[in-house]
């Protein structure tokens, strides 16, 4: 698909085959504030949720699809839609890179071309990234593709004994 394909990366549905990669990810502590988790994952849970993770958007309100490095065909990251709400015209967008590819403009072009396929075939109007206050990368990440910082979730994340900030940003396909 023309739309999920970039220069560096290409976006895919999840696969069974992706099971350890998503144990790595998963189990990575230092994701776990970002995806809200403060236990680990067997491999037989993440094994129940591959067979279920073929489930519709309009169905499971969230949709995860691989990053993967065209030059390798190797997965580097996941980018999701959640909290879609058709109704509204809206989604939650979420994207973690393995830390071994940061800095390459994989996570860029990934947001771009998701960006774009939501907006072009799920008809949304918006777009949103909950962000802690101290995440700069993903803040400049976000920004540098539009998005603008709406609100301020005070206290939000309660992480390492202490309460962080949590900022929205919103893009708006006009």
């Amino acid at each position: 698909m023309k739309t999920l394909t970039g220069k560096l990366i290409y976006l895919r549905a999840i696969e069974p085959t992706d099971l350890e990669f998503l144990y790595e990810i998963e189990n990575n502590e230092s994701f776990w504030e970002v995806s809200n988790t403060i236990t680990p994952f067997s491999k037989f849970v993440l094994h129940q949720y591959l067979e279920n993770a073929q489930q519709d958007i309009y169905t499971a309100k969230q949709l995860r699809m691989m990053i993967v490095e065209k030059n390798s065909n190797k997965p580097i990251g996941m980018i999701d839609l959640f909290d879609f709400e058709p109704k509204h015209k809206r989604a939650g967008i979420g994207i973690v890179i393995n830390t071994n590819y940061e800095g390459k403009g994989y996570a860029a072009e990934s947001l771009k071309l998701l960006i774009n396929y939501a907006f072009t075939y799920l008809d949304l109007h918006q777009v949103y990234a909950n962000i802690s206050e101290e995440n700069n990368k993903s803040i400049s990440l976000f920004e540098k593709q539009g998005f603008i910082k709406t609100g301020l979730k005070k206290d939000w994340i309660y992480s390492n004994k202490t309460f962080k900030n949590e900022l929205i940003y919103q893009l708006i396909h006009e």
